[in-house]
């Protein structure tokens, strides 16, 4: 099987790429635009794999994304490059816009093409699988219910409904067209390599600089949390055993406040860098609360009953024992992140703007 991959150099495509890679014997056409958040140092391990192949295309540029698919032949497609975090969506909407909604009219319309034009026997196994985000359902207000594949849509922010977008467009281009589409829709990955203006590589780094730990409001905002290569291993679940047509919620099963989270990880430092910088006594006093971000949704929680029971997927990773793997991780590659930041991302948050 080859599979096309976009946005494979980003924070979960990576992963997946590593994990195909690793314990598969598919090969990989990662197609990325390198923007700010794509890393190939993030897949240098198994860039040299002769099953690996990189195409720089953006994938706004159908005649680009058409070339690929002729020179390539993918068996199906994993289509995850997207722009995603909120508060770059306030700011400027409009790379969100055209990435996440005009780039996957791009990727469906390329595939269509490529689609009518395979064998009988190549189009009983292309799929085209799109990856999203359980942001596109809008807030659970009642703590008693979780997300369903059929839990209406009611995105709260500009990248959310970029994201609602793109889902609604795969889901006509199968209807109407008749593309094998598969969605997923996932909650808050975290893990290795993740780009620092997350919440939880943003507090492990700024907490052993010394630095403020920001967090929204009160933080008693709640997210699910799944580890990125329990999320890798779902998503290669789903492309080679999910069911065309459907919809499948990957979660971790990890409803955490971010408060919760912060002091989580200031407890881990504690025990993993007890040398705290500029005589801190404790990482916990770094913490501040800042103004809340506009539209801020409360909680996000995930059913993943239905890829356990139609797949056999669950995540292998609690909480505490992933989050111990991440702080470990960025303990013990400081220049990784180091090179990150060297560019024009600076450690801020949206809500730091406000005060």
């Amino acid at each position: 099987m080859k599979i096309l991959i976009t946005g494979g150099s980003g924070f979960i495509g990576s992963a997946l790429i590593r994990t195909i890679i690793n314990e598969s014997d598919f090969s990989i056409v990662n197609i990325d635009k390198l923007t700010y958040a794509g890393n190939p140092e993030s897949i240098s391990d198994v860039s040299n794999s002769k099953r690996y192949f990189f195409e720089k295309v953006d994938i706004c540029d159908f005649n680009d994304l058409s070339r690929v698919f002729v020179d390539h032949r993918p068996t199906c497609v994993m289509h995850l490059a997207a722009e995603s975090h909120v508060d770059r969506s306030i700011d400027g909407p409009s790379e969100f816009i055209q990435t996440n909604i005009i780039g996957t009219f791009n990727m469906l319309e390329a595939a269509k093409v490529y689609f009518e034009g395979l064998s009988d026997s190549e189009q009983k196994k292309f799929r085209f699988h799109h990856i999203s985000t359980d942001e596109v359902y809008g807030d659970l207000k009642d703590k008693n219910l979780l997300f369903t594949e059929n839990t209406s849509y009611s995105p709260s922010s500009p990248y959310s409904a970029s994201k609602a977008a793109s889902d609604h467009l795969v889901r006509a281009w199968g209807r109407t067209y008749g593309l094998p589409i598969i969605i997923t829709n996932c909650s808050n990955n975290y893990g290795p390599f993740h780009f620092p203006e997350k919440l939880i590589p943003h507090i492990i780094l700024n907490a052993i600089q010394g630095k403020l730990l920001p967090i929204y409001g009160d933080g008693s905002q709640i997210r699910d949390w799944l580890y990125v290569e329990d999320h890798a291993k779902a998503l290669i679940r789903v492309i080679t055993k999910g069911k065309t047509g459907e919809t499948y919620n990957i979660g971790g099963h990890n409803e955490k406040t971010n408060l919760e989270v912060v002091e989580a990880i200031c407890l881990l430092l504690e025990e993993l860098a007890p040398d705290k910088p500029n005589g801190l006594k404790s990482y916990k006093d770094l913490i501040t609360f800042v103004n809340d971000r506009p539209g801020h949704d409360l909680r996000y929680a995930i059913d993943a009953s239905k890829i356990k029971h139609d797949l056999g997927w669950v995540p292998e990773e609690s909480f505490e024992t992933g989050l111990r793997k991440t702080v470990k991780w960025f303990l013990n590659n400081q220049s990784w992140w180091e090179r990150v930041l060297s560019g024009e991302y600076c450690l801020e948050r949206l809500g730091d703007k406000n005060e």
